[in-house]
């Protein structure tokens, strides 16, 4: 055996013990968050060429479903688990589910009017009224009253919502259910619900496409998408009576009303107090089983969100997402240590 024909086989021994080392960490969920989480992973990767992590952006009712069955190796979702969701999983995988927030992020009701490129602005009870169905012109005067001086058509209004399980769409029907209690009562809040009107679009991009393709056309779609995709979106008006627009500044705002954030960081920020808080935000979280079996996919996933909670908050902004606020930072690092 020649010394080239050792140096080749040697090779590719190294070479196959390199790629038996990779770790391939399995994720399915929310698409709000994706643009930040594929940035996330594709940075972690680079760092640590041995972890790689595979994240198919299905809708968080999907993650939920996913990561309860144990096909993924952890879920996520813009809406916490239910008591009912959170039971399910610990009946099938006798372990408790952990939510860790990553960042904020906000819904925006954007819309697609020939001849209209001007930013509107939006009462709570002009978007319950557009959802329930009620308010079906454009020209209604819940929308023109709150645009004085925009010339807008007497055409029907499209409504485009989300066809599948989707924590955007836990966000958007959150809101709506506390400022209007017609919504509250008829359809209520959820990762899937039951729309009294409209077309159906899978994921942000889904709904994205449809009012791009739809005149007339109105929904709701996570910032980062409307920024992405170059769309027209409106101001909401808040619990303080002002239009506001959605930027980090009044995401993180919104966030900052919450004075004490609970052990399991289930909470909702929607439509929250402050006279710069955007009314429709949320937090997005991922979802993390307590009992991880394989001892170096746990300490990668451990050292993965000690890493997210510091250098990948760095990375938010820059994606038109909100960090999260310090005081949940440092009780997130130390529910870290719930994970066995």
């Amino acid at each position: 055996m020649t010394r080239n024909t050792i140096g080749a086989i040697i090779g590719i021994a190294l070479l196959a013990g390199a790629a038996s080392a990779q770790t391939l960490i399995n994720g399915a969920g929310a698409t709000f968050p994706y643009p930040m989480y594929s940035k996330w992973f594709d940075s972690y990767h680079k760092k640590f060429p041995t972890i790689q992590f595979n994240y198919n952006s299905i809708g968080s009712g999907g993650g939920i479903q996913q990561v309860t069955a144990g096909t993924v190796d952890f879920g996520a979702s813009d809406g916490p688990m239910n008591d009912t969701q959170i039971k399910d999983f610990k009946d099938k995988r006798g372990a408790e589910i952990l939510h860790f927030p990553t960042v904020l992020g906000a819904d925006v009701p954007v819309y697609n009017i020939p001849g209209v490129s001007s930013q509107l602005n939006f009462t709570p009870e002009a978007l319950a009224g557009i959802f329930l169905g009620q308010i079906k012109k454009w020209n209604d005067p819940a929308i023109t009253g709150p645009n004085p001086g925009v010339k807008l058509p007497a055409n029907d209004i499209v409504v485009v919502h989300r066809s599948e399980g989707s924590g955007t769409t836990y966000c958007w029907t959150d809101y709506l259910s506390k400022i209007s209690k017609e919504w509250e009562t008829k359809v209520g809040r959820g990762t899937s619900v039951q729309w009294p009107v409209g077309l159906g679009g899978k994921g942000n991009e889904g709904v994205s496409g449809q009012i791009k393709q739809q005149p007339n056309s109105m929904g709701y779609v996570e910032l980062i998408y409307a920024v992405q995709s170059k769309m027209t979106y409106g101001k909401v008006k808040n619990a303080a009576g002002n239009f506001v627009n959605a930027t980090l500044e009044s995401v993180t705002e919104a966030a900052g009303s919450v004075k004490d954030m609970p052990d399991d960081f289930r909470v909702s920020i929607t439509n929250a107090p402050g006279k710069g808080a955007y009314p429709v935000a949320t937090f997005t979280w991922l979802l993390i089983p307590t009992k991880i079996a394989d001892p170096v996919k746990k300490k990668a996933i451990t050292d993965f969100l000690h890493w997210m909670l510091t250098e990948g908050q760095t990375m938010t902004a820059a994606l038109d997402y909100a960090p999260l606020p310090k005081p949940v930072i440092a009780k997130e690092t130390k529910a870290i240590a719930k994970i066995n």
